[in-house]
């Protein structure tokens, strides 16, 4: 299984990106897919995910201004970000977790490679 994101990039603040992250492989099914972000020396931390049957949960910093939303056919999750302020820059990492393959129903937690986001003042 892999995911693989896209969509980061340079913003001024007040603009607005979108990310994308689709998992690959023999999947069967995906409990949760989320985002995580990550800035320069601070800890990972959980930006937004959603369950499969539709709950969603947000960072408090973020809720209002970024939208999680997910295609289970596709198995791909978006980050809808709006309004975006300087301190939202970091590397933002895609998340699976409670991924069944095909093969083996044992489910497993998988990370994506992570995108940059920049956002300028």
């Amino acid at each position: 299984v892999q995911l693989q994101a896209s969509g980061g990039g340079l913003v001024q603040a007040g603009g607005s990106l979108r990310l994308a992250c689709t998992a690959s492989g023999s999947i069967f099914s995906i409990n949760v897919m989320g985002w995580f972000r990550q800035a320069p020396g601070k800890q990972r931390e959980l930006v937004a995910e959603t369950v499969t049957r539709g709950d969603t949960t947000y960072a408090d910093s973020v809720k209002g201004r970024f939208t999680i939303s997910r295609d289970i056919a596709k198995n791909t999750v978006y980050l809808q970000m709006n309004s975006l302020k300087p301190e939202d820059s970091a590397v933002y990492y895609c998340s699976a977790r409670g991924v069944r393959t095909w093969e083996l129903h044992i489910p497993n937690d998988y990370w994506g490679q992570g995108t940059l986001v920049t956002v300028s003042s």
